[in-house]
C-alpha cells in the first residue's frame, strides 16, 4: 500500500502560485474590459436608497474561467458559495471573489483586485482560510500567502518580475503612523468610519482612503500602512477579506474584529488589521463606536 505524503507548507505555496497564474490570466481579461471605452456598468436600482450597486458582466467571466480551470490544478471539495450546510473537518473550498473595488473599477482607477482564498475546515469544524491570493492587474501587483509558508509580493514590470518577502512596518505608536480606512455606501456604516477617522485627527501622520479591502489588508502586511480599519464589512466582502487575511497572518501582522474577537467567516464583521504594534492604541478609538449601534440604526 502506497504511503500518502504529508502536505508541506511548500506544497501549499506551490498550489498558491499555480492559482495565482490563473487569477492573473483572469485579471488581464478584466483589465481589458476596464480599458474598453464602452460603458462598463450601470448602477442598479435595487436597494437604491442604500447607495449605488453595480452588476458587472466581467464578474461572471471571472467566475466561469476560474471555476473551469482551478479543478485541473488540485483536488478540493467545492466552492465556498455552493458548499453544503454541513462540512467535515479537512474539507476545502475555494472562494473566488468578484471584482473587489468595483467603484474604482467602473471609474477606471487602478486600485481594484481579483481574489481567491482556500478555506479549510478544522477539527472544530470551523472554516479558516489557508491560502490567499490578491491580484491587482492595473498595478501589476500580486500578493500571495499560504499557511506556514510566509507571504510574498510579486511586482511585474517592463524589465521583469520582482519578488519580495512581505513584512509589516515597525511603527510602534499611532503618533506619526499612516492608517487606511474603508467606508460603506450605507450611510450609518460610513458615518462610523468617519467618526473614528475624526477622533484620530492629530495623531497619525496621514489617514488614507483608497480601497479595496483586499488591497488595503495587503498594504498593512507589506508596511505601506501601519493599520487599516473598516466597519461592517458584509458577507459579500468575505472573499476579499479572506484572501487579504492570509497575507496579513503570514506576514506576522494582526487581524480581528474591532472588539478583538476573531473574524467570523459567515457573518458581517468590523475589521481591523495592524502591524501588531499599534493595535491596542487603535482599538481604544474603535471601541468607542461598537457595531451594534450601526445594527440598531438600520
Amino acid at each position: 500500500m502506497e504511503e500518502t505524503r504529508e502536505e508541506t507548507p511548500q506544497d501549499l505555496r506551490n498550489l498558491a502560485l499555480k492559482v495565482a497564474g490563473l487569477l492573473e490570466e483572469a485579471g488581464q481579461h478584466a483589465l481589458h474590459d476596464q480599458l474598453n471605452p464602452r460603458n462598463l456598468a450601470q448602477p442598479s436600482t435595487e436597494n437604491a436608497d442604500r447607495g449605488p450597486r453595480y452588476k458587472l458582466e466581467v464578474d461572471n467571466k471571472i467566475m466561469r474561467f476560474m471555476s473551469a480551470r482551478i479543478a485541473d490544478i488540485a483536488h478540493f471539495d467545492g466552492f465556498w458559495t455552493t458548499r453544503p450546510a454541513e462540512s467535515r473537518p479537512g474539507q476545502r473550498y475555494w472562494y473566488i471573489g468578484k471584482i473587489d473595488g468595483v467603484t474604482n473599477y467602473v471609474r477606471r482607477m487602478s486600485e481594484w483586485t481579483v481574489t481567491a482564498a482556500l478555506f479549510e475546515f478544522g477539527p472544530d469544524n470551523e472554516p479558516k482560510p489557508i491560502i490567499g491570493i490578491v491580484h491587482a492587474p492595473a498595478l501589476g501587483l500580486t500578493y500571495l500567502a499560504a499557511r506556514g509558508a510566509g507571504a510574498v509580493r510579486i511586482h511585474k514590470t517592463a524589465v521583469g518580475e520582482k519578488r519580495d518577502k512581505v513584512v509589516p512596518s515597525m511603527t510602534s505608536s499611532l503618533d506619526g503612523s499612516v492608517l487606511s480606512y474603508g467606508m460603506s455606501f450605507i450611510p450609518s456604516e460610513s458615518q462610523r468610519a468617519l467618526d473614528v477617522a475624526s477622533s484620530l485627527a492629530g495623531r497619525p501622520a496621514d489617514i488614507k482612503r483608497v480601497g479595496p479591502v483586499s488591497l488595503d489588508l495587503c498594504k498593512v502586511a507589506d508596511g505601506t500602512y501601519d493599520a487599516y480599519f473598516e466597519p461592517m464589512l458584509h458577507v459579500w466582502d468575505i472573499a476579499g477579506i479572506a484572501a487579504g487575511t492570509v497575507v496579513v497572518w503570514e506576514a506576522q501582522g494582526t487581524l480581528s474584529r474591532w472588539d478583538g474577537e476573531r473574524i467570523h467567516w459567515r457573518h458581517d464583521n468590523d475589521v481591523v488589521a495592524s502591524n501588531g504594534l499599534i493595535i491596542r492604541e487603535l482599538q481604544h478609538y474603535l471601541q468607542q463606536y461598537p457595531w451594534l449601534d450601526s445594527i440598531n440604526q438600520r
